[in-house]
């Protein structure tokens, strides 16, 4: 990972925009809550962030994901293609490198799209825990498959 280039380095990434969602950490074990509640930047139709380029300006927490980094955050949803790729595992069939098609992690199950609730902007930090949801840590069972369903 370490090698590739910045565009290789982009393309790992899936589009899912389950990294953008907000995270509850608990204090005492260290777990990790998905909340459907969005970034400020992310778009929910799209799954992409609004200002990529600007985005460690606008939201001063937004972490940019590293070879070195990838492998040590807890947070990163099973599907993810940097985790993955960490780990030596195979990107599944819906991943855009594999499938040729940046739709597929939407026919997949996989991506945000139209499981927004609201962006950070709209729901306040005490609300948070009436959020959590648990679907961004599970792959979707149609997601596991090991090639594209034929419908």
């Amino acid at each position: 990972m370490e090698e590739m280039s910045a565009g290789e380095w982009e393309s790992l990434c899936d589009g899912c925009g389950r990294c953008c969602l907000n995270k509850l950490e608990d204090e005492d074990t260290g777990q990790i809550y998905f909340t459907h509640v969005g970034c400020k930047l992310l778009d929910g139709a799209s799954c992409a962030c609004k200002d990529y380029p600007n985005r460690s300006d606008k939201v001063p927490d937004c972490v940019r994901l590293t070879p070195a980094n990838v492998r040590t955050l807890n947070w990163l949803p099973p599907s993810c293609g940097y985790k993955l790729v960490a780990e030596g595992r195979d990107l599944y069939w819906w991943h855009p490198l594999v499938s040729g098609d940046p739709n597929t992690v939407h026919e997949a199950g996989v991506s945000v799209r139209g499981r927004v609730e609201g962006s950070e902007e709209e729901i306040p930090d005490q609300e948070l825990e009436d959020h959590i949801v648990q679907w961004p840590a599970v792959l979707p069972r149609r997601a596991r498959l090991k090639r594209r369903p034929k419908d």
